[in-house]
């Protein structure tokens, strides 16, 4: 892939993030200052490539699976450093509810799981021993994908059985599932986000989210990162 492609994807997935409307070639030419028809040629090679698709005859692009992994593993960070990805204040949030709370363990654990709901729009899980917390349900129904019900059904479905996939998985470090990679289900249409955090109670506590494949990679990662430090800084005193 080209820098330009580069470029040019992920602005798409930036833009299909905020909007959920497919990204069309005269947005993309304004942004970069070229022809439409330089632009449609670079997103040509890239729906060939499997990166984007065209969901309807007369709509522009949307990122695949593909698309979203390429994102994350070659894109998300490159340019940006965390100050410009995730406001200051919304770290300190953050850090400053969880440890408000530091000595209230399940407390902590589910405002965690509240505020990284809050501030990435997303559901949310947390776990502490044997117990999850989950947060935001109905923030995850309410995004436009979920209006299709075999949609809805799928992620009710994944929702359904997490809690027993979390209570066997083994996860070292931040992990990045995005729809047909996800281990619980591959047709859920979904992405979660998951990072284990080190606390004195259970050596399988865990902080992530769950929402849509269409998402601010960058922004999530960051925030569910974040959070992760909160809480270790927390449960470590």
């Amino acid at each position: 892939m080209t820098q330009r492609q580069e470029a040019i994807l992920a602005d798409i997935i930036r833009l299909y993030a905020d909007s959920a409307e497919p990204v069309s070639s005269r947005e993309l030419a304004r942004i970069f200052g070229l022809s439409s028809a330089t632009i449609r040629a670079e997103m040509a090679a890239l729906e060939n490539n499997g990166y984007i698709f065209q969901p309807h005859v007369s709509a522009g692009r949307v990122p695949t699976d593909k698309g979203y992994r390429f994102f994350v593993n070659n894109l998300a960070n490159k340019n940006d450093s965390s100050d410009d990805l995730i406001p200051k204040r919304s770290v300190q949030t953050i850090a400053k509810r969880v440890d408000s709370l530091k000595d209230r363990s399940d407390s902590a654990i589910k405002i965690a799981a509240e505020t990284l709901s809050e501030l990435t729009g997303n559901m949310t899980f947390a776990t502490l021993s044997d117990a999850v917390y989950l947060h935001g349900m109905g923030q995850l129904f309410s995004q436009p994908e979920f209006l299709d019900q075999v949609q809805a059904l799928q992620a009710a479905r994944f929702i359904d059985a997490m809690q027993n996939w979390l209570s066997e998985a083994k996860i070292d470090n931040l992990q990045v599932f995005i729809g047909s990679e996800n281990p619980i289900s591959r047709s859920s249409g979904l992405t979660m986000v998951v990072n284990r955090f080190s606390s004195p109670y259970s050596d399988q506590s865990y902080i992530g989210i769950i929402g849509p494949t269409r998402q601010s990679y960058d922004k999530v990662i960051n925030l569910v990162e974040s959070t992760t430090e909160a809480l270790e800084e927390a449960f470590k005193e």
